[in-house]
This record gives structure tokens, C-alpha cells and sequence, in this order.
């Protein structure tokens, strides 16, 4: 028995010969083969991201004075997701999802560079772009503004 990239058991024939071989296939077992292909391909695939993500308008995600300017730091969506909200101006700021386009964990920030600590991957803090891979895709952009000194989503 082994694993593929995502966890899942791979049986070998050797692994599962314990009767003879069968010559026939019945429609049950093409069905569960399926249901199985299904659910790995779909856990497998978890990891994508949209270019943007569109959290509720007008939502406080932290003041603006609270992030050093080329710095960035996690807030907190009001549907319990976290963001990355970058500050690259003195009077601007930038966000993105914390989740990483590899796999699907939450990025940390690390000075100007947002970190994930399950493979390794390192974005920019400013722009969401890929420093590092394993990750191909940069991270999704949120909209925010800046009104009356705090960073409020768009």
C-alpha cells in the first residue's frame, strides 16, 4: 500500500491480490471506483483560488496606522476568514486571502513577505505575487479602502 501527494491510499496489485483475479466487473464495483476516483480528485484539488475574493462591504478589518508602511499584518473576515492587509503607502492598503494557492494553508506575514508554513511557500506582502514556490498562483485579491484611518473591505 502507498500514498499519492495528497494522502490517499494507492493500492498496488500486489497489495490487494489475496483472491484470484476477477473476469467480470460488476456495475457496483465501477460505481464505488468511481465514488472513490470522485473523492480524491475533489480533496485534491481544494487548493485553487480565485483572483479575487469578495468579502461583505464596508467591514472594519484593521486601522491603518496599525501596519508600518512596506509591512503587512492577518485580520480577520467577517465570515471568520483570515486576510492579509498590506500597507504599501502611508495612505494606502492592500489585501489578499491568507490562503495559500498550493495547498490550501494560511499564510503568515514575515516582514515585507507572507510565509506558509506547510510548504514553504513566500509571497509579497505588497503585490501577493510568488517569491517561492511550491506555489504557482499568487495569492486572491481583496478589495479594500482606507476611510476615516481604517482599512475597510469594497
Amino acid at each position: 500500500m502507498n500514498r499519492d501527494d495528497c494522502g490517499a491510499v494507492v493500492l498496488t496489485e500486489a497489495a490487494t491480490r489475496k483472491v484470484p483475479l476477477m473476469t467480470t466487473v460488476t456495475r457496483r464495483t465501477v460505481l464505488a471506483a468511481g465514488a472513490v476516483g470522485a473523492g480524491t480528485v475533489a480533496a485534491c484539488g481544494s487548493s485553487s483560488s480565485t483572483s479575487r475574493v469578495t468579502p461583505q462591504p464596508n467591514a472594519q478589518l484593521v486601522k491603518l496606522d496599525d501596519i508600518e508602511v512596506g509591512r503587512c499584518v492577518s485580520a480577520k473576515l467577517p465570515d471568520g476568514r483570515t486576510a492579509i492587509v498590506s500597507r504599501p503607502t502611508s495612505d494606502t492598503a492592500v489585501a489578499f486571502s491568507a490562503t495559500c494557492t498550493h495547498m490550501g494553508c494560511t499564510v503568515a506575514p514575515a516582514g515585507s513577505e507572507l510565509h506558509c508554513p506547510c510548504h514553504g511557500s513566500k509571497y509579497n506582502a505588497l503585490t501577493g505575487a510568488v517569491i517561492h514556490g511550491p506555489a504557482s498562483r499568487p495569492l486572491a485579491k481583496l478589495g479594500v479602502r482606507v476611510a476615516n484611518g481604517e482599512v475597510v473591505t469594497s
